[in-house]
């Protein structure tokens, strides 16, 4: 598994990239990368605009044509949140492959051979050959000057012309040697950027066709970019995790909101000439939470259109939007991380929504969503399904009800078979929808002692169970600390299974709570319901403990 770290100083943002393929993950960072460069550009933009407002602006009427643009462009900016789900309709948000793949061309000039060089022509003997007059005919001395000269004039331009041939070649033997050592080092580099590009290209392809194949990791990182791919404006966060569970094909996204601090709320800005100052007028705060609240339903729906609409596979039969928020908790001023709200929804119902005419609010409600009433409040809520499937707590499990029968007592069991034949129990229940069951370490009846996953969407999420091999009535401290339990670990519900019966105030305190408490005899039933069959005495059960000690 490759990462890369990346983050953007002037934006303030920051993001971990996973993948299986290196070059993946390199262009998944270089695309993140160039986004946030052109935000951040936009940005500067913005600002060097409006410092030039300010600097430039001295004439009043251009003060007046400022103030008109500057409420120009606050509307568009509010009109742009308003339009937030309708935004993503016009886009098709299948991943295009080949737009990922490097088509960048070798820039590198490629060396000029040299031109063949031109000799000059060798020099003719017969145009040296002397002329002879009639005294050269009469006098053989005088001819013979005339024939040493000729062939002394000719012998010097034959070295000549041989010697500026031989500088020439050699000058052209030169360039060629530099030439063919420019060509070798730019046939170098040219295959080495070729092979880069092609392991880039490959690697990209392999991505493709392991999501083709409907690979759980690659589903994961496809929809990665799918959601990495959609536009917001600059200060959203846009941070999200993904999980995917190929057994019933769930789809989880855990996605942070934007806080309500981050909502614009300018909305004009007049100049008033008699004063030289610009007067600015702000939305409501009842304005700003009911767009909040807007806002946050539609980024909801286009998160659930967009990753459906991509689904290109059909790997997606459902998806779970899980929404949460990082704000300042006004009474102790510390950071909070809270899911706000949670819905579910299947493929074949979400896609035969109408989104363009649908009321945000009433569509996610209609889905069944979970949330208050008001999100602007941050109210946390649990999570309808809240995968964490790495734990540290979780061990190995073993079998246990094939050797519990009917004269086993379960009261009587050692602790820790007992946790397993739980464990194994419901497991069994669960397993039917596509759930997991988990046992911890070693609790000796403390903390949690087994954790389910429950993919259905009406009863699931995260279930925390508790096994009391006790032989006394159970008190409402054990219930109370599996209420707290629940809520430390940000499970939907909490099951405590004993052996023993639950006094009228544990039954009291657990009634409006998500808690189940199941006795000795709910437990025997569970265990008759999957085909196996044992006792509970805990007269016989606590003879033994006294026994033992």
């Amino acid at each position: 598994m490759y990462f890369v770290e990346i983050k953007h100083d002037g934006l303030h943002k920051y993001r971990v990239i996973k993948g299986k393929e290196k070059y993946v993950v390199e262009q998944k960072a270089y695309v993140q990368m160039k986004q946030w460069d052109e935000m951040w550009d936009k940005k500067q933009e913005v600002e060097r605009k409006n410092r030039e407002r300010k600097n430039v602006a001295l004439e009043k009427a251009q003060k007046k044509a400022d103030a008109e643009q500057q409420t120009k462009e606050a509307l568009e900016e509010l009109e742009l949140i308003n339009q937030t789900l309708l935004h993503t309709l016009e886009v098709d948000d299948k991943i295009d492959w080949d737009s990922l793949k490097d088509v960048s061309k070798f820039t590198r000039s490629k060396p000029l051979e040299p031109s063949e060089p031109s000799y000059a022509k060798e020099p003719d003997k017969i145009s040296y050959e002397p002329k002879f007059g009639l005294l050269d005919k009469i006098f053989s001395s005088s001819k013979q000057k005339k024939i040493d000269l000729s062939n002394k004039l000719y012998e010097e331009a034959l070295l000549k012309w041989k010697r500026d041939t031989d500088d020439v070649k050699t000058k052209y033997d030169q360039d060629m040697d530099a030439f063919n050592n420019k060509l070798d080092k730019w046939k170098k580099s040219k295959e080495a950027f070729d092979l880069i590009k092609k392991e880039k290209n490959d690697a990209i392809e392999m991505q493709k066709q392991l999501y083709l194949a409907a690979e759980s990791e690659s589903i994961i990182e496809y929809c990665d970019m799918v959601l990495s791919n959609s536009e917001y404006p600059d200060y959203f966060p846009q941070e999200f995790e993904i999980d995917y569970n190929s057994i019933n094909k769930t789809l989880i996204v855990e996605y942070v909101l934007p806080d309500i601090s981050y909502m614009p709320t300018l909305k004009e800005v007049k100049y008033i000439v008699s004063k030289d100052e610009y007067k600015e007028s702000f939305i409501t705060d009842a304005v700003v939470r009911k767009m909040y609240d807007k806002l946050l339903y539609d980024i909801t729906l286009r998160t659930l259109h967009e990753l459906f609409e991509a689904d290109a596979i059909n790997a997606i039969d459902s998806i779970v939007f899980n929404g949460w928020v990082n704000t300042i908790n006004k009474a102790n001023g510390k950071e909070e991380n809270i899911c706000i709200l949670s819905v579910q929804t299947s493929k074949e119902e979400f896609m035969d929504i109408n989104l363009k005419m649908v009321e945000s609010k009433t569509c996610f409600k209609n889905l069944k969503g979970i949330g208050s009433s008001k999100l602007f409040s941050l109210t946390p809520i649990a999570p309808i399904l809240k995968i964490q499937r790495e734990d540290s707590r979780f061990v190995a499990s073993y079998n246990v009800t094939g050797n519990v029968d009917e004269d086993t007592n379960l009261a009587a069991m050692d602790w820790q078979d007992f946790e397993h034949l739980i464990r194994e129990l419901f497991e069994k229940e669960f397993n039917a929808s596509g759930g997991e069951v988990k046992i911890t370490r070693a609790s000796k009846d403390g903390g949690v002692d087994a954790v389910a996953f429950d993919p259905d969407p009406i009863r699931g999420g995260k279930i925390v169970i508790q096994a009391k091999r006790y032989t006394n009535v159970v008190g409402v401290s054990a219930v109370r600390d599996l209420y707290g339990t629940v809520m430390n670990e940000g499970a939907t519900k909490g099951i405590l299974v004993s052996t023993a019966d639950y006094g009228p105030d544990a039954y009291n305190f657990a009634k409006d709570k998500p808690l189940t408490l199941l006795n000795g005899s709910n437990l025997l039933h569970l265990l008759h319901k999957h085909g196996h069959k044992a006792k509970i005495d805990l007269k016989e059960a606590k003879l033994l403990g006294k026994e033992k000690i």
